[in-house]
């Protein structure tokens, strides 16, 4: 429908003089950490938050810095028995935008399991979704912040292996 351009400040006022209970966020050309660490908090304080077109959010730094960064914790082994016991990495760009909510939430109790519970995440946006008003968040915005060696979390997907559908 429409996309309401908040700020950061802005966003709790919003949705507590709306009276939402979930929100959609356009993550397009939004920094992962920033975006994460807005979502986790919006999360813990109970609303259900969906967030689109996560292949668009990106990373800052170059790119080759970057995507060496993501490829050296694939190959991190444990001392017990590296071929059966390995960790799991995230190679979607859901997964890869979970892993970061999902590292700013308290590990070990029930808050941040149903916080994270709370976060949907979607490539592109969904059908049910285009007809919701959607909020981009200014402060969290690359190109506002004017940081031009960005990385888009698809290309970073693309590297560590993610195969796309379409």
């Amino acid at each position: 429908m429409s996309v309401n351009i908040i700020s950061s400040r802005e966003l709790e006022t919003y949705i507590i003089s709306r009276n939402l209970r979930e929100i959609v966020i356009d993550a397009e050309n939004s920094i992962l950490g920033r975006l994460a660490s807005l979502v986790t908090k919006l999360a813990k304080l109970g609303i259900l938050v969906h967030v689109v077109n996560i292949e668009k959010c990106v990373v800052t730094g170059k790119r080759s810095m970057v995507i060496s960064s993501y490829k050296l914790l694939l190959n991190v082994r444990t001392h017990k028995n590296p071929y059966r016991h390995t960790m799991k990495r995230p190679r979607t760009p859901i997964a890869i935008f979970k892993r970061a909510v999902k590292n700013m939430l308290p590990k070990h109790n029930w808050l941040g399991l149903q916080s994270l519970k709370r976060v949907k995440c979607y490539i592109g946006i969904p059908e049910d979704m285009k007809n919701r008003d959607r909020i981009k968040i200014l402060d969290v915005d690359a190109s506002f912040l004017g940081r031009r060696n960005t990385v888009t979390v698809a290309e970073i997907a693309k590297e560590l292996g993610w195969k796309t559908r379409r």
